[in-house]
């Protein structure tokens, strides 16, 4: 093995190095956090490479965290790519990260390399990505290599797209990591090609925090529009909503970190008396818990959180630049009786409160059978992948 399995003959913490770039919301960056935080638990030494805009508590505690130099979407349509101030990135900023990826992996010399999305998405780094995976090919003694992935992916537009990741997948990787459940979706649904690398296809179970806490304080209503970076809309059209909706409801906007200062103020100036607005609560897995609504986008990470309340909610998939997976998802859970959807393109305060109304007219939580240990489950793969090579080690 590549990194520590084996310290002078006695067994050490395995190493993993996990590569997650977020571009525009903080999704990505929230799953493979929950992810490093339950490799962490079960005894991993994590090292979590970032690359995005820094969000505050994340990757978490427990683990080695190294921060390239920010670079993130030039839009909402992630076209091109952007510094922290909004330059656009030149070569010589893309050489340099690359020389600070593979320096960092060259001395963290792990034994399981985890990126996340790539190659079925993040193709904007593959300048950096490329020739870590070249150099670790090169290696006599080198560390699994695997891609994390969410169960619904993107819609592919450009012609040969998907044959280029299967044979992208088929020269590097050893492994498939598909947090999700195979009885909601399975990689195929969205993944035309997935039966050519069916051999390296895991499925994890949706990556879910842990059942949350009683809330310490209690709302009818939670309206939270994820890292806030393109929830501006959704948080008004609810804010309008809440004047014409029964006042006798208690309601919370939760922004997100992203929204712009000038936006966030202005909502917070406009809000009613029975309308309390939020940047961030770190305990809005118990606020749902706690709610008889939830109103938000179709994020993976939020709808996980939901699930795990067991919060009706009310979902608006995001779907600018043509994003496809929120919509994909939010279809589903409405088909299983376990949300309303309401379209973006009609997203207006007028069908925001008729959305509410409906879904606030539902009795009960209807159970689900989902799986959303992802996390663990993780844990657990990687121990039973690694279990052969570290005898292999122990062999005199």
């Amino acid at each position: 093995m590549a990194g520590s399995a084996m310290t002078n003959g006695q067994a050490a913490s395995p190493r993993v190095f996990f590569y997650v770039q977020h571009l525009l919301g903080i999704g990505h960056l929230a799953r493979a956090s929950r992810i490093a935080g339950a490799l962490a638990k079960d005894g991993f030494d994590v090292t979590v490479v970032t690359g995005g805009t820094p969000v505050a508590g994340f990757p978490g505690p427990h683990v080695r965290h190294i921060a390239l130099p920010t670079i993130t979407a030039g839009d909402a349509g992630f076209s091109g790519l952007a510094d922290i101030d909004g330059k656009p990135v030149d070569d010589a900023f893309k050489d340099s990260r690359r020389d600070l990826l593979l320096a960092a992996f060259r001395e963290n010399q792990p034994d399981v390399v985890i990126i996340e999305a790539f190659p079925f998405g993040r193709r904007q780094v593959r300048f950096e990505l490329l020739p870590l995976l070249d150099e670790i090919a090169a290696m006599d003694n080198r560390p699994m290599v695997m891609t994390s992935l969410r169960d619904i992916l993107q819609e592919r537009s450009k012609p040969g797209r998907d044959e280029e990741t299967v044979a992208v997948l088929k020269q590097y990787f050893d492994r498939v990591l598909v947090h999700g459940d195979p009885a909601f979706a399975r990689l195929e649904d969205t993944f035309p090609p997935a039966a050519e690398i069916a051999d390296k296809v895991i499925y994890t179970g949706l990556v879910a925090a842990p059942p949350p806490a009683e809330p310490a304080k209690r709302f009818d209503i939670i309206v939270s529009a994820g890292g806030g970076a393109v929830g501006n809309a959704l948080i008004r059209a609810a804010l309008e909503a809440a004047r014409s909706i029964d006042r006798r409801l208690s309601w919370a906007l939760i922004t997100g970190p992203n929204l712009p200062q000038s936006d966030f103020d202005a909502i917070s100036s406009a809000a009613p008396a029975h309308v309390s607005v939020y940047r961030f609560r770190p305990d809005f897995a118990s606020l749902l818990k706690g709610a008889r609504l939830s109103v938000s986008q179709a994020g993976y990470n939020t709808v996980c959180d939901i699930l795990r309340a067991g919060c009706h909610p009310l979902l608006i998939p995001f779907t600018a630049g043509g994003e496809t997976e929120q919509t994909v998802r939010a279809e589903r859970l409405e088909r299983l009786g376990l949300a309303h959807v309401l379209p973006e393109e009609t997203l207006s305060p007028q069908t925001m409160v008729q959305g509410i109304e409906s879904a606030l007219a539902v009795s009960g939580r209807p159970p689900h059978r989902l799986d959303l240990d992802g996390a663990q489950r993780t844990a657990e793969i990687l121990r039973g992948l690694l279990r052969p090579a570290i005898r292999r080690c122990q062999s005199p």
